[in-house]
């Protein structure tokens, strides 16, 4: 079994990836649109509180999922799913930095068995290094019985 206090020393907290991004407005909106957003502060780039919508940051990502030395568990890798946690609005044509350490590892016990989850969080900044939002991608690994 994965000793997840040992992970946790380790591996908490320190980052491990660092990413540009700037977002297009048309791509903000067309992403909007097609999610089915309805408020105009999302739709139209003419809008002077036009802003990516909590939908367009989660799909930001790190260029690596996990710190390079991060050590291979076994078992079975599955997408946990994403939380997004805006804090200020994200504008189009602005550099955005994406900074990105591991948040939480923990592990849960089921009728499956055992589960490790490993938190990424890439928290996006601004160029006046303004903490804007938040973007947590979860990855669930189900121990092998034999494990």
């Amino acid at each position: 079994m994965v000793d997840v206090e040992a992970l946790k020393t380790q591996f908490l907290d320190h980052e491990f990836d660092t990413r540009e991004f700037t977002l297009s407005a048309e791509k903000m909106a067309t992403v909007a649109r097609v999610t089915g957003e309805t408020r105009p502060e999302y739709l139209d780039p003419s809008r002077e509180d036009f802003q990516a919508t909590p939908a367009f940051i989660g799909s930001l990502s790190a260029s690596r999922h996990l710190p390079i030395d991060f050590p291979n568990l076994g078992g079975i890798p599955m997408d946990g799913g994403k939380a997004v946690t805006c804090l200020a609005p994200v504008k189009p044509g602005v550099a955005l930095t994406g900074r990105t350490h591991l948040h939480e590892i923990y592990a849960k016990s089921g009728r499956s068995g055992r589960m490790v989850f490993v938190v990424s969080r890439m928290e996006i900044y601004d160029p006046d290094g303004v903490h804007v939002a938040s973007s947590d991608a979860r990855m669930v690994i189900r121990e092998r019985p034999d494990a």
